[in-house]
């Protein structure tokens, strides 16, 4: 929360306070005795506006402030209160209860002011005053129902600021994930294309070979481009038998054998793009982190993927498979989560890696 929210916030309470003060000013001026010199009721009139000063600065300054504060803010007001209505009119009491319930938990508030009301009760009983009591006690009542809404309206506030920094949050770690799934797959062909064709002009005078792997690089720069556009407006829609192709490419420009399926027929509809994203994390973990790998083999079923590759399976596998900065294996298995998915990778008991995909039920 910034500075300026906070202050906003710690001064909710002033407009209310200033709007009651001016229902107060007509029991205030009735209740001055008509028989004191000019003086004495203008030193009267002054020191209450001085009083109501003080209670409508007090809720901000107390807020959000510890029950310890508030009690040390408002207690030494309200004997100050009493003190006044002794001595000048007994309706200042009413600032001193308005104040309370603005600031005290409620349990407080009916000790407080219950206090009030019990001890005008006794000072005002033999005067025929018992209308103040009345007015207190009313008073009580309708600044505690306005302090319930004014805090109902101050926790509505904070909840709609955690909603939406949650919702940044959410965009920031979907813009995370998608990043890593979209460039870490395209920038790892794009190296591994481009190593291919330094080596076919270092080693060998074909150069038409080294010439399509230079178009396919810039092809996939420019699909680069274009991936993170989408990305970054949430309009990115993967699709299963692009991936095949993609992936198909680029193991067998790493000199890699791609046992592929001929087509994505078999899986559901609704496991299709979520299974795009899978296959490019396998995919892309292939060619970074296979050590010695020749084979790469997919699989898949109406609810299921498998990939598959013959590589040095090292000792944490898992990890450097999953590697990506949190957002690797494990923004694929959240991506997962979504259609009921689950996730397993891990090494093959002899040699190399395994990373499969299963939903337990296949949508019609």
């Amino acid at each position: 929360m910034s500075p300026g929210e906070l202050l906003n916030r710690r001064w909710t309470w002033v407009a209310p306070m200033v709007g009651l003060s001016l229902v107060q000013i007509p029991l205030l001026v009735g209740g001055i005795d008509p028989g004191r010199p000019w003086w004495a009721t203008a030193l009267v009139l002054c020191g209450q506006l001085v009083y109501t000063a003080l209670c409508v600065a007090v809720p901000p300054l107390v807020w959000p402030r510890t029950l310890t504060w508030q009690l040390g803010c408002v207690l030494p007001v309200v004997a100050l209160g009493c003190v006044l209505a002794l001595i000048t009119t007994p309706y200042t009491l009413v600032w001193a209860a308005v104040m309370s319930a603005a600031v005290l938990p409620v349990r407080l508030v009916l000790l407080v002011n219950g206090g009030l009301v019990a001890g005008l009760a006794l000072l005002t009983w033999q005067e025929d005053n018992k209308g103040l009591v009345v007015v207190l006690i009313s008073v009580t009542a309708m600044c505690l129902s306005l302090a319930h809404m004014v805090r109902t309206h101050r926790e509505l506030r904070l909840a709609r600021d955690r909603i939406a920094a949650l919702a940044v949050a959410e965009e920031r770690s979907r813009v995370a994930r998608d990043l890593h799934d979209v460039l870490g797959h395209s920038l790892t062909t794009i190296t591994v294309k481009a190593g291919l064709a330094r080596r076919v002009l270092e080693t060998t005078t074909a150069g038409d070979r080294a010439l399509a792997e230079l178009v396919e690089i810039v092809h996939l720069s420019g699909q680069a481009l274009a991936d993170i556009t989408a990305t970054v407006t949430g309009e990115r829609n993967a699709s299963l038998a692009a991936e095949l192709v993609s992936a198909k490419s680029a193991l067998r420009s790493a000199g890699l054998v791609a046992d592929f399926p001929l087509a994505v027929d078999d899986v559901a509809p609704v496991y299709q793009e979520a299974f795009a994203y899978a296959l490019r994390e396998a995919v892309t973990n292939v060619l970074r982190h296979s050590g010695g790998a020749t084979r790469c083999e997919v699989r898949l079923g109406p609810s299921w993927l498998e990939v598959r590759d013959d590589g040095a399976a090292v000792a944490t596998a898992a990890g450097s498979r999953g590697s990506g900065g949190g957002h690797g294996l494990t923004g694929l298995s959240t991506r997962l989560d979504g259609v009921g998915a689950h996730l397993e990778a891990g090494p093959l008991p002899a040699r190399g890696f395994r990373l499969r995909v299963s939903a337990g039920e296949v949508a019609v």
